[in-house]
């Protein structure tokens, strides 16, 4: 079973060695890594090319401009060959070396299942010892999407053909596209998930949809246009509410 693992990316020169790395070190073999770069004008495609070599002709790249994150995001998903797609951050690196083969573990052991996913770490950026946040996936149900939570994209697995099938990222959402994608998979399409009690990566703070106070009402709204386009009933109580829960994943970091 091939695992295609997108790393999408611009100017991402100060930590995408760290993400590169922590795929390149995967006890699972049958990987492909696809990076997508947005023509960055740093030295991230430099980067990139320097580790050619050390994946052996499982690695593969373009570097050209694009619509934005989710543009890029399903760019990747085309360009893989795997029967199953993930995709880490260039920020973002795996926890352990086994991660990717529990995954495929999962996959092989229940094969009915259609959605992997576990829990991620937010960390310092410049301190990746200092947990910031634990982000939880263990006690999703369907019913905690009106109330704007979801399983932690960043472990999201899922076969090429459910993208295929479903459809892709929506490019015409700013930030909640990944919201939106797992909600169509998952809540109107009923694919079967599976939580796995791991800690897949640590990402650094600082991300798009928490950099500001903005950017938080433009993810609410964004969520509740989702929820609405997919058949469930919200309010913007309901969404806002998920703050005083979520005040629990900095308390109780792990």
């Amino acid at each position: 079973m091939k695992i295609s693992i997108i790393t999408v990316c611009y100017n991402s020169e100060k930590y995408i060695r760290s993400a590169i790395e922590s795929v390149l070190n995967q006890t699972y073999k049958d990987i492909e890594y696809i990076v997508v770069d947005g023509n960055s004008t740093d030295n991230t495609m430099a980067i990139v090319k320097s580790y050619e070599s050390e994946f052996k002709g499982r690695m593969r790249w373009i570097s050209e401009p694009d619509k934005g994150l989710y543009d890029a995001m399903n760019k990747g998903i085309k360009m893989a060959s795997g029967d199953i797609v993930g995709i880490i951050n260039s920020d973002d690196f795996y926890i352990e070396n086994t991660v990717i083969e529990q995954v495929a573990n999962t996959f092989i052991q229940h094969n009915d299942n259609q959605i992997v996913f576990g829990d991620v770490l937010f960390v310092h950026p410049d301190n990746l010892d200092k947990t910031i946040r634990y982000y939880r996936s263990k006690n999703f149900t369907l019913n905690r999407f009106r109330f704007g939570f979801m399983p932690a994209h960043p472990t999201f697995f899922t076969y090429k053909a459910n993208f295929e099938k479903i459809g892709y990222y929506k490019t015409n959402y700013t930030i909640a596209a990944d919201f939106e994608l797992l909600l169509r998979f998952m809540y109107l399409n009923q694919l079967k998930y599976r939580y796995i009690p791991l800690i897949f990566m640590k990402m650094r703070t600082g991300g798009i949809s928490t950099k500001s106070y903005k950017s938080k009402i433009i993810l609410n709204k964004e969520i509740s246009r989702a929820c609405k386009d997919n058949g469930i009933q919200t309010n913007m109580f309901n969404i806002y509410s998920k703050y005083f829960i979520k005040i629990f994943e900095f308390i109780f970091t792990k």
